[in-house]
């Protein structure tokens, strides 16, 4: 289920905005812009679109309103869904149901994990590895919220190196919720013994080991950092 513009809150300004939102809408559902990707930034925006600074905004905030993109403080504006399933997981998942997140963390990670290793392409691996030195990267660098970012990133990888679209859309509409999960294990300090390895997960998916990797993914799950 696709929102039309009709059921997305349009403010007055009326058609240019309108036209916006279903450009980008457009080039969500294309897949120029997949789920769990970052979506060009307001100044790329509006020269690729040819209209104003406000017009551009205000049909992002729009999409964000309905579900659509997310606004992650620091890092950009990202496609959480298709359709309007995000904000409903949303309000479900909140902060004081966290159990719940991690048993819904783990019948998505272990099953991607899975898969992951079944369907993986050499594209797939150099993004598993790339998302694995920024998530190292993060953590030596002290900062929690790089870390998060990091570390979520690295199981979008995973999950998309699953190559199932429908898994990829549910894991990125419950993805604020993820990263909770990790930033409040986390503190307000990276601390060393929460510190997870990923690297035997990254491992067990390019050797093509389903079982290892579904064992990994759970693995991490059972930690005191869920990361």
């Amino acid at each position: 289920m696709t929102p039309a513009v009709d059921s997305v809150a349009v403010p007055p300004r009326g058609h240019r905005v309108r036209q916006t939102i279903e450009q980008l809408r457009a080039r969500i559902l294309g897949g120029e812009w997949p789920v769990g990707g970052k979506i060009p930034t307001e100044p790329q925006l509006v020269a690729a679109l040819g209209v104003g600074r406000n017009t551009v905004r205000e049909a992002v905030r729009a999409l964000v309103h309905a579900g659509v993109l997310e606004c992650r403080q620091g890092s950009g504006t990202y496609v959480v869904s298709t359709d309007e399933l995000a904000p409903v997981v949303a309000r479900r998942l909140t902060d004081d149901r966290m159990a719940e997140v991690i048993e819904v963390r783990r019948a998505f990670e272990v099953e991607a994990a899975r898969l992951a290793a079944l369907r993986r392409t050499p594209e797939d691996l150099a993004a598993l590895d790339g998302a694995l030195a920024t998530r190292e990267a993060a953590w030596r660098s002290g900062r929690v919220g790089e870390f998060v970012e990091a570390d979520a990133a690295l199981h979008t990888a995973v999950v998309a190196a699953a190559h199932n679209a429908m898994l990829a859309e549910l894991y990125a509409s419950v993805g604020a919720a993820l990263r909770s999960t990790v930033a409040q294990a986390m503190g307000e300090a990276l601390e060393p013994e929460r510190y997870v390895d990923h690297g035997r997960l990254v491992e067990a998916i390019r050797d093509g080991d389903p079982a290892r990797a579904a064992i990994e993914a759970g693995a991490f799950l059972e930690a005191p950092s869920g990361a």
